[in-house]
């Protein structure tokens, strides 16, 4: 499946993403990223910081699920896919530690990265958009700026 400049576009402008694994006994765990970025046009790498489960998980059972929007817009993706633990002996790891690092300034430190072959690509959109096709991304960015600021405040 190719990553379209699209997903790319979602994938760059989103701050955090979702990763969801599940166990050989098929116990869900889903876990917040916060580096993370496409490799090429078929693989996203995640730089696994804090994330034992997630690499025992993927270990066990190599199906995953990522999800990721952009905050304000609330579009993104739910990619699935075929996930790999990269350790510093495989040849790609220094390649891909490399383009996770520009995202760290090397702030973080990680010695396994999650490579991610997606196989399947699906949309997310906020129901706003659904129920009022009217609405606009501008429109949607003010709402959700109020929304959290309203949050912040309380």
């Amino acid at each position: 499946m190719k990553l379209t400049n699209e997903i790319k576009k979602y994938l760059d402008s989103s701050v955090l993403c979702w990763l969801a694994t599940a166990s050989i006994h098929n116990v869900p765990n889903v876990s917040p990223k916060e580096v993370f970025t496409y490799f090429d046009d078929s693989n996203i790498i995640v730089a696994n910081i804090a994330s034992p489960q997630t690499v025992l998980n993927i270990k066990e059972n190599n199906k995953v699920c990522i999800s990721f929007i952009h905050v304000f817009i609330q579009k993104g993706y739910q990619l699935k896919g075929e996930a790999k633990i990269i350790t510093k002996k495989d040849p790609c790891f220094k390649t891909m530690e490399s383009k996770l690092i520009e995202i760290t300034k090397g702030e973080y430190p990680f010695t396994t990265i999650t490579n991610i072959l997606v196989t399947e690509v699906k949309p997310i959109i906020a129901p706003k958009y659904v129920l009022f096709p009217e609405t606009t991304e501008r429109e949607q960015i003010e709402h959700a700026k109020q929304t959290y600021l309203q949050t912040i405040k309380s």
